[in-house]
């Protein structure tokens, strides 16, 4: 490394944000960008490991340390050739990727580990800002067409990997626009919309083609896919949400979190949305159910609609806010989470039960609720106990159920090629990332289930390879 003292001398300096009094008024990044000065110091943070665990937190194997000793010594270009190598979207990880590298960190064992999030959003920033991301269109064409359904991350890094290993790769969509949940589900404020279309528009000059409002099962027949295609890979994500089914539950006024999310994605843009079918928090009394960070979202969207007051709650217990002997280095441990969102107001809860919905008419009003508490049986699996008593209640206008999700949608392309699921209800698929249907593969959120965005990244490049070698008996791409 360039300064193999540097975490001595250098303090870990964490991202800045706009004020919170500036950015609850407008749906604009509330992340700031860092100088290349900032970049380049605390890269030099980035220690000599003799084994950079930071590899095994990043499950695309990002080359950490080698890039952060190349921006250290100002070779921005090298530095993002060796991030666009591992890395399919690096200006979208390096906005909201929850850093599993980061917590893996050599350094953080005694000390603040690397920025490695900010540190890569700087090398990938620098390079779209001095024009070192160029379209690199394949040479030779193998002759093959891929079909990708699905634009989400898993879907785009797929069809990018496979696009340059010189196969004709269309990517369906059945949204109205490119990105899937990167689009819809994540807000303006954490990801604008024009990060998304500026690589798109990459990937368009390199040769990938995209085509939207297609159903894939309804809009477009499956035979016909088959008969067009040399192989297809189902990146259609995990999008049937958890529910809460309990008493009131049918009352106006209960949204899940992805309904509301993307009808505020889709306002942003410009669209009009009817007068019954709105759904806004001005002035309302907000309860997110759900402590994670798509509920932290829901929380600072209702923020800037103007709500009277948001509170968050979780059934859960209130996480640690340091590392416990149950998630020792490296692990992914579970910590209390602070989001932009919780910065800007309201209240979090924990250990909560909603036992039921309480309406006036047909509108809700009220949640009723119970402390819980966890207990491990002789098996050492946790018990869930509601604690007498405890009962109270919390008043609402807009209840949102942000609760994850349970498997990807059947209906449509999953029914009609009779395709096998696993026990929790995603597509099954062999290690080589093939469904039971030959040449159908399958990989992101609709094969492994709900997960983080670099996860899709790799499953998508995963799959890529897999496709490649199915395709042409050998494949040069990686596996990683």
């Amino acid at each position: 490394m360039g300064d193999v003292k540097g975490f001595l001398k250098v303090k870990r300096q964490a991202g800045a944000y706009r004020p919170v009094c500036e950015r609850v008024k407008d749906f604009g990044e509330v992340n700031l960008l860092r100088s290349e000065s900032q970049s380049k110091e605390q890269s030099s943070r980035c220690m000599d490991c003799g084994t950079p665990f930071c590899h095994s937190g990043c499950p695309i194997g990002n080359y950490i340390p080698e890039w952060n000793d190349l921006v250290f010594h100002n070779q921005w270009e090298k530095a993002f050739s060796l991030l666009r190598a591992t890395n399919n979207l690096p200006e979208i990880t390096g906005r909201i990727c929850p850093v599993p590298c980061e917590f893996a960190c050599v350094l953080g064992i005694n000390d603040d580990p690397v920025t490695i999030r900010e540190n890569e959003l700087g090398i990938i920033e620098h390079a779209f800002k001095n024009g070192i991301v160029k379209p690199r269109i394949p040479k030779k064409r193998t002759g093959k067409k891929i079909a990708v359904v699905g634009s989400g991350p898993a879907g785009l890094a797929c069809a990018d990997q496979l696009n340059s290993a010189g196969h004709s790769v269309v990517v369906f969509e059945r949204d109205d626009a490119i990105g899937g949940i990167l689009r819809y589900g994540i807000p303006e404020f954490k990801l604008e919309k024009k990060i998304i279309e500026r690589r798109i528009r990459i990937l368009e000059k390199e040769g990938i083609k995209f085509k939207t409002r297609v159903n894939m099962g309804f809009d477009y027949k499956v035979n016909e896919l088959e008969d067009e295609f040399d192989a297809v890979c189902l990146a259609c994500g995990s999008r049937v949400p958890r529910d809460l089914h309990i008493e009131g539950r049918n009352l106006s006024g209960i949204h899940f979190a992805m309904d509301y999310l993307i009808q505020s994605n889709k306002r942003i843009k410009g669209e009009k949305i009817p007068a019954d079918k709105l759904l806004d928090a001005k002035n309302k009394r907000v309860v997110v159910i759900g402590g994670g960070d798509t509920g932290a979202d829901c929380v600072g969207v209702a923020h800037r609609q103007g709500a009277s007051c948001v509170i968050q709650i979780e059934i859960m217990p209130k996480p640690p806010g340091c590392r416990t002997k149950d998630y020792p280095w490296p692990k992914y441990p579970l910590l209390l989470k602070f989001s932009t969102s919780h910065e800007e107001g309201g209240e979090r809860d924990w250990s909560v039960l909603t036992k039921k919905f309480i309406g006036a008419g047909e509108k809700v009003k009220k949640l009723s609720c119970v402390r819980v508490e966890f207990k491990k049986d002789i098996q050492g699996c946790p018990l869930m106990r509601e604690v007498a008593g405890s009962e109270f209640e919390i008043e609402t206008d807009l209840a949102i159920l942000a609760l994850g999700f349970l498997h990807p949608d059947k209906k449509g392309i999953i029914d009609e090629l009779k395709l096998d699921l696993d026990q929790k209800g995603n597509v099954k698929t062999g290690n080589n990332f093939m469904t039971s249907k030959k040449g159908v593969f399958a990989c992101g959120d609709m094969r492994r289930g709900q997960s983080l965005i670099v996860w899709a990244i790799s499953e998508g490049r995963k799959a890529a390879y897999h496709i490649d070698r199915y395709l042409m008996g050998w494949s040069m791409l990686p596996q990683l």
